[in-house]
């Protein structure tokens, strides 16, 4: 058993306050609220737009994190955003964060894992505490997507949303809690059926590149469904069954928002009670990176009398890349 893991101590949020419905689509692209809903679950979605970028809805998720937990900035030893969505291409979110909330003794860097990017972030932060190194982390999960969407794409449009959500690590010396194991994969195979093909080294912006629509994201949304449905299946059952547990065992399952549908799946493989299952991809749509720590925030904030120091909670994901993984987590507060 580990002596030192990482717990949840605080969790923050930041939405955007331009809701995008369903009813709003109808009007720019064919499509309808039933068409919409009955596929993926959404309802709305919030859009924060072009302008202000990433670290404008990273910041305040951050700062009420802190705030929650009593903890000042400086404080703070290590910053992790999970994003695809960066103010820019260098510096780093992270490093504009950090400046912005006055985290003079932190360090970090940003981590792109698609929408698995948060739990990605959350494994780094995690096994650096572990290890001793660091002794309280900030993991921000941040993207605004809408940026990178054609509102005339059907597939696409209809289903992505902004939004930020962080969480405050700290080191648990209380053995038997915390977050206790993760599971991470990727798959570079099926990369072209979930991607942003410009915008990099291999496509910069050019007037062709821009006409040509490289620098919006593009799907199989079949593939993408498929592929999800299965993996975030297979490893969430996986990393219970390698802890002795199974979704009996578990308070909550916190899964990636990317398709009602395939959180349904997931958690009848799982076996989880329906109550159990943290949903609000019908409010916010897929959120990215933004996605599982808006979930949770959701879980701890209006459910938290629901939590008691030993409760297992899990979250699955899956994104672009293809990137996808579990983590079990043994709540504890102190």
């Amino acid at each position: 058993m580990k002596e030192r893991t990482a717990y949840i101590r605080s969790v923050g949020r930041f939405l955007p306050e331009r809701k995008l419905t369903n009813r709003d689509l109808e009007k720019m692209v064919d499509t309808s609220d039933e068409w919409i809903f009955t596929r993926t679950g959404i309802r709305e979605r919030r859009i924060l737009g072009p302008g202000p970028g990433c670290s404008h809805m990273a910041v305040p998720a951050a700062m009420e994190c802190l705030e929650r937990a009593g903890v000042t900035p400086d404080e703070v030893d290590l910053i992790i955003v999970g994003t695809v969505t960066p103010d820019m291409m260098f510096p780093s979110t992270a490093c504009l964060v950090q400046d912005m909330i006055g985290a003079k003794n932190a360090w970090g860097f940003d981590l792109s894992a698609g929408c698995s990017g948060f739990l990605f972030s959350l494994s780094t932060a995690c096994q650096l505490i572990e290890s001793g190194r660091v002794n309280r982390a900030l993991v921000i999960g941040s993207d605004v997507i809408s940026t990178l969407i054609d509102y005339k794409d059907r597939g696409t449009c209809v289903i992505f949303g902004d939004g930020a959500g962080a969480v405050l690590l700290e080191a648990c010396t209380e053995p038997g809690f915390g977050f206790l194991d993760f599971i991470l994969k990727i798959d570079g195979s099926g990369g072209d059926y979930l991607c942003l093909k410009g915008g990099g080294s291999r496509i910069p912006p050019t007037h062709e590149s821009l006409d040509n629509g490289a620098h919006y994201v593009t799907q199989d949304g079949r593939q993408v469904f498929k592929a999800a449905v299965s993996e975030m299946s297979d490893v969430s059952v996986r990393i219970l069954e390698r802890n002795g547990l199974s979704g009996k065992d578990l308070t909550f399952f916190v899964p990636h928002q990317a398709n009602n549908r395939i959180i349904e799946a997931t958690a009848k493989r799982l076996n989880v009670e329906e109550h159990k299952v943290v949903v609000n991809i019908h409010k916010y749509g897929n959120t990215v990176s933004a996605s599982i720590p808006l979930a949770l925030y959701e879980a701890v904030m209006e459910r938290g009398h629901e939590f008691k120091n030993g409760d297992y909670l899990l979250m699955s994901a899956f994104g672009a890349g293809f990137t996808w993984g579990s983590t079990l987590l043994r709540w504890w507060q102190p």
